[in-house]
């Protein structure tokens, strides 16, 4: 039988032998960089710039915009009309300024050569028994006196478009205090307006048929004529308009720049048509065919 330590020699053979120690410059860097190895330089967002507010309105190029003669204008304007009562519907002119935002606006009142509503109601703030109200009637006003007009007015009574005060008045109306009823209606009398007046029966004719204009948004709109006006009456009323505007421009002072930029003619329902300041064009029709019925 054979010895034992004679078998374990051959079985020592058959053991594998056990692995090197990896060496420490071989093992695979898993673990996370330090902060070091990871930081890169950065740059801070720059704020965007804010866009410097206009102030001036946008106006467009009108070398890109189609314009018309005022023949041509209420032709197509009349087409759009066709079927409407000539009386109800109103040409109207809307006037695009270069200005300023921030800048005084332009306002004021105009009797047209040919006046566009006659119907105007009127009311006169003045005691009832005075020579002032005996005038005011005379003229064509349709509400006088002072304590009537100031309780109809508080009780939200105002059936009237136009409103002026005598002088001898003024201190009654401001007592009664009627800012809240007419003050967003923009009837309230004041002498900046130039409706406290002494003369009563001569601002009172001239209330009738006159019409009032403002500039808002760098934009001045006021009806020129009815629909049934004939083109030499809309030419008339047309220029009085523009003359009385550039007057009112002028005397803003030369420190204040308002210039006109665009001339467009409107009605109630057609589109404006942007005018060249001609009566008439090349192809134009004849004025006679546009001073009939529609």
């Amino acid at each position: 039988m054979a010895h034992a330590r004679h078998l374990a020699a051959p079985l020592s053979r058959l053991t594998p032998l056990p692995l090197a120690a990896p060496s420490l410059s071989t093992t695979p860097r898993l673990a996370t960089p330090l902060y070091q190895t990871i930081r890169c330089a950065t740059t801070k967002a720059q704020p965007k710039k804010k866009k410097k507010a206009r102030n001036t309105f946008l106006q467009q190029d009108l070398k890109k915009a189609q314009q018309f003669s005022l023949l041509d204008a209420m032709h197509y304007i009349r087409a759009f009309e066709v079927g409407r009562n000539p009386s109800s519907s109103k040409y109207e002119v809307h006037v695009r300024l270069r200005t300023l935002k921030n800048g005084p606006v332009v306002r004021n009142r105009l009797r047209l050569p040919h006046p566009v509503k006659t119907d105007i109601r009127i009311c006169v703030i003045a005691a009832p028994d005075s020579k002032a109200a005996a005038e005011a009637r005379a003229a064509g006003a349709t509400l006088v006196g002072e304590d009537e007009v100031f309780a109809l007015i508080k009780a939200g009574v105002v059936e009237f478009e136009r409103c002026i005060c005598h002088v001898d008045s003024l201190a009654k109306m401001n007592k009664a205090g009627l800012g809240r009823q007419l003050g967003p209606k923009g009837l309230m009398p004041s002498t900046k307006t130039g409706t406290v007046v002494t003369q009563v029966g001569t601002s009172v004719r001239n209330m009738v048929g006159a019409s009032e204009y403002r500039e808002r948004l760098g934009v001045i709109r006021m009806a020129v004529g009815q629909l049934g006006f004939t083109p030499d009456e809309m030419q008339r009323n047309v220029k009085a308009f523009m003359d009385a505007l550039k007057k009112d421009i002028a005397q803003l002072g030369d420190r204040i720049s308002k210039e006109v930029h665009e001339v467009v003619l409107s009605s109630t329902n057609a589109p404006g048509f942007t005018l060249n300041g001609d009566f008439r064009g090349a192809n134009s029709i004849s004025p006679k065919e546009l001073s009939g019925p529609l």
